[in-house]
């Protein structure tokens, strides 16, 4: 079959793809940016792999969607891009449809979120349900599969509670931690994604996927301190209202507050399957939330994560937009820049740089960075626990924790960040080798703020004496040098 997948950059449409190439589909992977997408990860499908680069916010830049679909998989998802959320998902379902209906595809395939069908939902369970309304309205038969927490390596959910657990000795637990839910592990998810292109039975209908057991939210951080060995005091507590519990996972976790808060908002709704006929149309064997839990820390340990939710730019502030423009800003900006000749082999300094940040932390002041991290996250941001894909590859489009990469050209040696962190302006931290003219070869390391206003250029004077003692012994020891 000829398979189109949406949003196939995001954490569930990158390992879908994997599953659908390994059962030998033809796929079209629509992505907002081809140069953000792993194309090397998938090598020797490249015959049957195509990227189409595409915007569901845009609908002029869908004419180059394809017409011959057999079926299209909407995986596209805006939560964690803050505000207005809603009408964005509202306006991206509503261009796919019409795109759908015009082209003529024969089917979609929609993975939503699971909620009871009577009683006021959240404003993003309700999101879900508004998206799948419109994709059921363009004629066009509609497969719906409803999923409650899913779990492997990577997921939103998955390092939420792997944060908890592993950071906190004593965990205050909210009223909400005893909602009920109904885990599913990633690979369960992807089998029945994969699977349902085979049951053409299923086309107008909706369907509830979930794993074996029925858990509270209290349960799964239990089972994940069982599987890790670790011992936990949990203590309840009725005074966390919704809003104070966004706060407290935005400063304990990697998520931001915008995704914290539409997340807690849905945890007071159980998430329980209600209907389970596609066990009987796809019977599956059902990996236990432990199960689950094992797998995705194997993968960890192995540094085999495919994909990431916080590698998403909607987990992020970045706008697509930076990609055109790569090169950083030269006028009306404040810069350090520290050149270091090379001490250490070329591909020993690119090694380095392209290791920074992370569990590996920074080569400088490494305190400072998780400070400066720990401010943003009071401030409403992002802060610097979102860590990195992998501990040794970075790719444009990756998150590094506070920054975004947007260009990764590792032969050159030259790596650029944009920070992503709240700030009274717009900064880059870029890093190349450089040729000298005796043929020697340098480190370039260069921070560039553009400031908004006053408040900007007050902001940076006042890092300045920070920057004199983080950004020339950081590069000292990127380039090899002794501090």
């Amino acid at each position: 079959m000829h398979v189109l997948i949406s949003g196939a950059n995001g954490y569930i449409g990158l390992r879908l793809i994997r599953a659908l190439l390994d059962a030998n589909h033809e796929v079209t992977a629509v992505v907002r940016d081809t140069r953000r997408f792993p194309i090397s990860h998938f090598v020797e499908n490249e015959t049957r792999l195509h990227i189409v680069e595409a915007d569901f916010l845009d609908a002029a830049s869908l004419d180059s969607l394809p017409r011959s679909v057999d079926a299209a998989y909407y995986l596209i998802h805006s939560m964690g891009s803050g505000g207005y959320f809603t009408q964005k998902e509202k306006q991206c379902a509503t261009h796919f449809s019409e795109a759908a209906k015009a082209r003529g595809w024969k089917r979609i395939i929609y993975l939503g979120g699971l909620a009871a069908d009577e009683g006021p939902l959240s404003e993003h369970l309700s999101s879900r349900r508004r998206v799948e309304e419109i994709l059921s309205e363009c004629g066009v038969p509609l497969t719906v599969l409803r999923a409650s927490i899913i779990v492997g390596s990577g997921s939103a959910s998955f390092e939420i509670i792997r944060d908890l657990a592993e950071k906190l000795p004593i965990l205050v637990t909210p009223r909400w931690v005893h909602t009920h839910c109904q885990p599913i592990a990633i690979r369960n998810v992807l089998d029945y994604l994969t699977e349902i292109l085979n049951h053409p039975e299923t086309a107008n209908v909706s369907y509830d996927i979930g794993g074996p057991e029925v858990m509270s939210y209290l349960d799964l951080i239990k089972g994940y301190c069982e599987v890790r060995g670790l011992r936990r005091l949990f203590l309840p507590t009725r005074l966390l209202s919704p809003r104070l519990s966004s706060g407290w996972l935005c400063l304990l976790t990697s998520t931001s507050f915008p995704l914290a808060r539409s997340l807690v908002d849905s945890l007071t709704h159980e998430t329980v399957c209600q209907n389970l006929k596609i066990r009987e149309i796809i019977p599956l064997d059902l990996l236990s939330y432990r199960e689950a839990v094992t797998r995705a820390l194997a993968r960890i340990a192995q540094n085999h994560v495919p994909s990431s939710w916080i590698s998403s730019l909607a987990a992020g502030t970045l706008s697509p937009r930076l990609f055109d423009a790569i090169q950083v800003p030269e006028h009306g900006v404040l810069t350090d820049s520290q050149i270091i000749p090379l001490t250490a082999t070329r591909e020993q300094v690119i090694s380095r740089i392209w290791s920074i940040g992370g569990h590996a932390g920074w080569p400088s002041m490494n305190w400072a960075w998780g400070l400066r991290g720990f401010a943003d996250k009071l401030a409403g941001g992002i802060g610097i626990r979102r860590g990195r894909r992998h501990p040794e590859e970075l790719q444009a489009g990756d998150v590094l924790d506070f920054w975004r990469v947007l260009l990764a050209d590792r032969p050159p040696g030259r790596l650029i960040l944009y920070a992503e962190m709240k700030l009274p302006g717009e900064a880059w931290l870029e890093f190349a080798i450089k040729e000298l003219p005796d043929g020697s070869q340098s480190l370039r390391q260069t921070a560039t703020f553009r400031p908004q206003g006053l408040l900007g250029r007050l902001y940076w004077y006042v890092c300045l004496p920070f920057h004199w003692l983080l950004f020339p012994r950081m590069a000292r020891k990127l380039a090899g040098k002794s501090c």
